[in-house]
This record gives structure tokens, C-alpha cells and sequence, in this order.
């Protein structure tokens, strides 16, 4: 038996995991050429390329209302073929509409693509397989029973229709609202649409379907004790729902058609809230599947036809782990996928077609080093590269070609491929601004007419995008730079260990200058202040990407010595290194990040006020939940719906509620719902201040940021060029998703 301890340590681990073994790769080509990554692989009678699979990454939206797949997603995944990846996987497909009220809109719609409206969606999927095909990669399309307790609760409000789930389980986004347990009749029927939506996908030329049991979704609610505590029926067997469905997807499609299924080894809920798992909403969700039951459990699925998994961990109610942000680290489930591929070895499991089982690793594997590794050290049989390809659908063709470090770099943010979906968009990436736009945007940019001479002042994100923009537009360009280093205010964010990845897109973003110095069309002008009396006259336009500057609040005592904004206190550590209690005024993405940093990297005691009743409230569940999580088990002290009155020597006063119902702020567990959602069963926070005294012998401010602009209402103001633009923070201070979006739109069409 396999001991479940291994979760525990992991969750120990991946709170400071500098310091367990863990590394932070960059883009090196140490072990190029990368022979096993690039050599192929079957699975039951389909030969694969190589051994990258391009994960699922949700298409919500990117499919016309009825569920057909639209231009813009056979474009998308056409993209990611022409990059070399050997497999492409789509997001989720429901085939619970009827059954599961989550999943439709009001007047038989989704947001979802669809393969059970009827004949008219099926062009649509032949011609991604077709698009796919052509361009060298294999194509599965993921199947999901529906999403149950995860789904939107707003079913309730629009169709008058409750939840569904595999018994009477809370609703993740509003636990007030229950979700009734499912019935055994409509559970038969899921089954059998499972077959038939196989069945359909084999007949648009699709390869292989992609069951999700995965992240808490319906089908793991049904197959995970944790949520699936019926006493009566055939279903009360935890595993007999996922048996049953790939049973009948088998039979539909014959004994050649690959069947790959998505699994958490464990959901991970006790190792992570521990005597938290006796409070509400963890005290139904004990009975967790152990790793040794769900090995005999996946075993039980190859007996039924499962050709290969990807395994992980971790659900919804722990979403820093299905879906690992920038703060996690890198290659951080490879002792997961190992198990499993020892546990199918010592057991001599093998799928029907007499194959060993492939097993696909994932979690921030985007580093060809770290990919060639594990699959050299037999890890994992199989990599698999979500958001990597959506940040650079080229990764597998520079890999091959040991071009690496031409590779954009994902950044973990979750800003564009994850939350922009959940806010309303479809997914996108922060540092790819053609992701999802490919349809609109063709890989090359199109010449301009008119050569123009142009100055861009900035060379952060958004100022190194329009440059390399504009110069492939063929027009001479002068990027400005007031300091001595490309990267602007990531510079700074790239300190903290948990912040790798924004020092490795620094790195890239460095490395395309480099590229573009090399072009006579070019000029780096670094440590140069641009101002109008440079620029007046002198250009046909001049682009604004300055970026934005910390704002500090009028506060009594902010103008004192012991008092830096975070920005200072990253450039120069040696003034936080010399602190012991620190206060941290602002509890948002950076407040809480520079808590994480000098409260667990460098290990002082850190207090946080912050104004709202929650943290990172504009950031991702995943990104935020990870951070929260730590920051409460290393002992930060938060204050919320607090202000800051008065800074002194050696202290600061906080205006603090202290009412018992303000709610606790270290909530990893419980999304914050988008803006425009109102949920009328929210508890209600009363108020009842209090003023503490909190020591303090260095305060950082972190209280949010404000444009740089001041240079392009002067350009307006005096004429001085014919053309005059800002671009990201210099036009509205946002994250890194919105500075390299607005650079590139506004420059491929000057």
C-alpha cells in the first residue's frame, strides 16, 4: 500500500520549495538535442509524433452559441499544430446538457463547444481535425459528464433549475446554495450519451476522445468518495460511474479508438486543510479517494479500455494545485506521474491493445531541460504543455531546433488563459497577444506603406512589444530608456523566488531587444530620458509606454525614513534584509507577494493592512489561493477592512473592524465572484472599529499605482509630432496581460 503521506510533505514543500529540492529552470538547451522529447510513442494502434501533448485550456466562448467550433478555435489549435506538438487536446465538451443545468445558457445555448447539439456542429470539429492533420499533430477531444457542484450557480436564478452533483454537496462559488444529488436514471443516461458523443467524434475524424475525472468536474464527483456518498444503487460503487462510461464509449467506438483519461491521484483536500477538514465546507469531503485507491481504480479503467492518463493533483476547493501559478514551482508533479508509472510497471498493466499504459506528466513543464529530464529519468511517458503553447505555440519546433532561448516564456499568471474566461472573454495569454486572435492576426505583420520614423519611450513590456512591432511594420524605431536595463517595473517584480518566471520573461524580453539592435532599423537608447524637448520634431510618432509609479497615500509620518514603497524595497533587499516587523500597507497582488517574500523567503514578521474585506481580490483563484495558503501557515498577520491612520518611529496605528463577522482573510477555499455577480446569500459584515497599535520599524507601501502619462499630454499639448500614442500602464495601470495587448494592437497599425 502506497502511504498518503507523500501529500503532506508536498504541501509542506510547496510553500518554500526553494529550499526542497526544487529548481527554477530558465530556457537553457543543456541536454539539446532533446532525442527522447522528439521520439515517438504509441497509444493503442495511433503512433504519435513525439511526446509533447498541448493540454486543455478550457475553449470557453471560442465556439459559436449553438456549440459548433467557430473560425477563431480551428484557427487556434491550426496554430499550435504548425508548432510541432505531437497531440492537441480541446477543452471541455459537456455531454450532460438536460441532465447537468450548469453547463447551458438561457435559450439552449453554451459557452461551452459542443458535439450533441445535432448534425450542424459537426462540420465545425471534422474541420479542426482536418486543420490539425494537416499541419502533423493527432487531435482528442475532452469529454466532461458536466461540472455539477463547480458549475455557476446562476442555473438557479435563470432556468430555476438547482445544481446537480453525485449526493447533496455545497455549490464551490456559493456554498449556501446546495446541489441535489443526481439520479441514478439520469446517470444511465449520461453513460450512454459518453458512447454517443465518442461515437460522433470518431466520425468527424477526431483521434481519440479525453474523459475529464479530473479538478472536483461531475465525473470526479461520481468517482471520488469525497463527494459520492449514496447508499443505494449501482453508483453507490465510487467507481462504477467511470468503469460504466468507458465501457460503453468502448463499445461505441471498437478496440482501436484511444481513450485517455484525466485523474487526480488525490484530491489533496486533508493534506492541505488538515483540522480545517472538521469545519464546513470540508466536513463531507473527508472520505477522499487514498493514492492506493485510485491506482486500483485506474487499474480497473485500462480493464475497461483507458489507453493512457495524465495525473496530477488536487481540485477546485485547492485550485493552486490542478492549475500550478507562477509561485509554484516548476515540474512540481513529477513525483505524482512517477508513481503511477511505477505502480503500472510492478503490476505489468497494460491497456487492451497489449501496450504499456503512457503516462502524462504535467505541471509547469514549459522548460525543454526540465521536460527532456523527466522523460529521460522515467518519470513520465508523455509531457504535457498547456499554457507553454499558448505562450509560444512555436515551443516544439524551437525545441527540436535547440532555439530556446528564442522561446517565450508563460509567466504563471492565469491573467489571460484562466480568469479572462471566468470575468466573461475567452481564454487568451498575457505575453502572446495573437493567442486565440489568429483568425484576425496573421503570424506575419504586415508591412506598412510608409516608412515612419518613430520613438518609443519605455522599454518594459509594452515598450519592448511595440518596438519589435512597429520594426516589423518596416518603420525606423528608437526605444528610450531611462534606466540601464530592459524590463521596467518587472525588474523589481522578478526578485522574490516565487517570481522566476517574470525573470525569465525579463531575460526573454532582453533577448528581443538583442535580436532587434541587430536590425539597421533599430536604436537602443538606454539610460536616456526622453522629454519633449528630445522628441518635438524630431518623429513622425512617438509611442508612450512609461508605465506607472506607486502611489503613496497622505498618511501621517509616510515621509519617514522607515517608510519605502515596494518597488524600493525590491530593488534594494538590503533594506528589508535589515528589518524585523514589517507592516505591508496594501493587500493586493504585490502587497501580498512582497509578504511572501519577507515573511517566508527571508523569513521577518509580517503584518498586512489592507482596506478591503479580501486579498488579492483582483488576482486569480489559483494564484491567489496559493499565496493565501502560505501566508496564513507561516503566521503572517492580516488586517482587513483596516486603514493605516498614522506611521510612527517604531510603530503604526490601524484603524481595525473587529467584529466577529469580518471574514477571514487567508479564505483560500471560496472564490471572490466577478463584480457584476451578485450573490444575495453573501453573510452580511457589520462594523465595529478598534485602534491597535502594531510594531513596525519599516513600512512598505504597496497600495496600487498611477499612469506615468505626463509625457504624452505634454507631445499633445505642444504638437510636437504628427501622431501620439500611450500604451499599457501609461494609459491605465493593469498587469502584464493588458501592457503587451494594448502595445501590440496599437502598433501593428501605425
Amino acid at each position: 500500500m502506497i502511504n498518503d503521506k507523500i501529500l503532506y510533505d508536498l504541501d509542506d514543500n510547496f510553500g518554500h520549495w526553494w529550499e526542497c529540492g526544487f529548481s527554477t529552470p530558465s530556457m537553457t538547451k543543456n541536454l539539446y538535442p532533446y532525442t527522447k522529447m522528439f521520439s515517438p510513442i504509441k497509444v493503442n494502434k495511433l503512433t504519435l509524433k513525439n511526446r509533447l501533448v498541448m493540454g486543455p485550456m478550457g475553449n470557453i466562448d471560442m465556439a459559436e452559441e449553438t456549440g459548433r467550433p467557430s473560425q477563431k478555435m480551428i484557427s487556434y489549435f491550426t496554430e499550435r499544430a504548425k508548432g510541432g506538438v505531437g497531440l492537441i487536446t480541446s477543452g471541455l465538451v459537456p455531454v450532460s446538457y438536460g441532465i447537468d443545468p450548469t453547463v447551458k445558457e438561457l435559450g439552449d445555448l453554451s459557452y461551452f463547444p459542443r458535439i450533441d447539439r445535432s448534425r450542424t456542429v459537426y462540420s465545425g470539429w471534422r474541420e479542426v481535425a482536418a486543420s490539425v492533420h494537416a499541419n502533423g499533430a493527432h487531435f482528442f477531444i475532452q469529454l466532461t459528464a458536466g461540472l455539477g457542484r463547480v458549475g455557476n450557480p446562476q442555473c438557479l436564478l435563470t432556468q430555476f433549475k438547482i445544481p446537480v452533483s453525485a449526493s447533496c454537496n455545497p455549490n464551490f462559488y456559493i456554498p449556501q446554495i446546495p446541489c441535489i444529488r443526481i439520479s441514478g436514471r439520469k446517470l444511465n443516461k449520461l453513460v450512454k450519451n459518453f458512447g454517443q458523443a465518442a461515437a460522433d467524434a470518431k466520425a468527424s475524424n477526431i483521434d481519440g476522445v479525453y474523459l475529464h475525472g479530473h479538478e472536483g468536474y461531475l465525473l470526479e464527483q461520481l468517482t471520488n468518495p469525497a463527494f459520492n456518498r449514496r447508499a443505494l444503487g449501482k453508483y453507490s460503487d465510487w467507481q462504477r460511474f467511470g468503469v460504466d462510461a468507458v465501457k460503453e464509449i468502448r463499445k461505441r467506438v471498437g478496440p482501436n479508438f484511444p481513450i485517455m483519461y484525466r485523474i487526480d491521484l488525490s484530491l489533496t483536500l486533508n493534506a492541505t486543510y488538515q483540522n480545517r477538514m472538521d469545519e464546513k465546507p470540508f466536513k463531507k469531503f473527508r472520505r477522499e479517494r487514498t493514492i492506493q485507491q485510485t491506482l486500483d481504480y485506474m487499474e480497473n479503467l485500462v480493464k475497461a479500455g483507458v489507453d493512457m492518463f495524465d495525473v496530477d493533483l488536487g481540485c477546485y476547493d485547492n485550485w493552486w494545485l490542478p492549475h500550478p501559478p507562477a509561485s509554484m514551482p516548476s515540474g512540481c508533479f513529477l513525483d505524482i506521474s512517477k508513481i503511477v508509472k511505477d505502480y503500472f510497471r510492478a503490476n505489468n498493466i497494460k491497456s487492451n491493445a497489449g501496450l504499456p499504459v503512457p503516462v502524462v506528466a504535467v505541471g509547469k513543464l514549459g522548460y525543454p531541460d526540465l521536460a527532456e529530464q523527466a522523460l529521460r529519468e522515467d518519470k513520465c511517458d508523455m509531457v504535457m504543455l498547456a499554457r507553454p503553447l499558448l505562450a509560444d505555440p512555436e515551443w516544439p519546433n524551437k525545441a527540436f531546433r535547440g532555439d530556446c532561448e528564442s522561446i517565450r516564456p508563460c509567466i504563471g499568471c492565469h491573467e489571460a488563459c484562466i480568469r479572462e474566461f471566468v470575468e466573461g472573454g475567452h481564454p487568451q495569454c498575457a505575453v502572446n497577444p495573437r493567442t486565440a486572435f489568429e483568425e484576425i492576426f496573421s503570424r506575419e505583420i504586415p508591412k506598412s506603406p510608409i516608412q515612419k520614423r518613430v520613438a518609443v519611450i519605455g522599454a518594459g513590456p509594452s515598450g519592448v512589444v511595440a518596438a519589435k512591432t512597429l520594426v516589423e511594420r518596416g518603420h525606423k524605431v528608437d526605444l528610450y530608456e531611462q534606466n540601464s536595463q530592459i524590463g521596467g517595473t518587472l525588474i523589481a517584480a522578478s526578485v522574490p523566488k516565487i517570481k522566476y518566471e517574470i525573470k525569465n520573461y525579463v531575460n526573454y524580453l532582453d533577448n528581443e531587444v538583442k535580436t532587434l539592435s541587430k536590425n539597421s532599423n533599430f536604436t537602443l537608447k538606454l539610460n536616456t530620458k526622453a522629454d519633449l524637448d528630445t522628441l518635438k520634431g524630431k518623429y513622425d510618432a512617438v509611442v508612450v509606454a512609461c508605465g506607472s509609479k506607486i502611489s503613496v497615500p497622505n498618511i501621517k509620518g509616510a515621509d519617514s525614513k522607515n517608510v519605502i514603497t515596494v518597488t524600493e524595497a525590491l530593488l534594494h533587499p538590503e533594506i528589508v534584509k535589515k528589518a524585523n516587523e514589517i507592516v505591508i500597507l496594501g493587500g493586493g497582488d504585490s502587497g501580498c507577494e512582497t509578504a511572501y517574500w519577507a515573511g517566508i523567503e527571508l523569513k521577518k514578521k509580517v503584518t498586512i493592512v489592507e482596506m478591503k474585506a479580501t486579498l488579492m481580490t483582483d488576482t486569480c483563484t489559483a494564484n491567489r489561493g496559493h499565496i493565501l495558503h502560505y501566508l496564513d501557515k507561516a503566521g503572517v498577520t492580516t488586517h482587513n477592512l483596516s486603514t493605516l491612520e498614522e506611521i510612527k518611529a517604531n510603530s503604526v496605528i490601524v484603524n481595525k473592524n473587529v467584529h466577529p463577522s469580518v471574514p477571514n482573510p487567508y479564505n483560500s477555499w471560496q472564490p471572490i465572484l466577478p463584480e457584476n455577480i451578485n450573490n444575495p446569500l453573501a453573510p452580511k459584515i457589520s462594523t465595529k472599529m478598534q485602534q491597535v497599535e502594531v510594531p513596525a520599524d519599516l513600512v512598505i507601501i504597496a497600495v496600487g499605482t498611477k499612469s506615468q502619462n505626463e509625457l504624452y499630454f505634454d507631445l499633445v499639448k505642444e504638437n510636437a509630432c504628427p501622431e501620439v500614442y500611450y500604451v499599457g500602464d501609461a494609459f491605465k495601470p493593469g498587469k502584464v496581460f493588458v501592457a503587451v495587448k494594448s502595445a501590440y494592437r496599437r502598433c501593428r497599425e501605425i
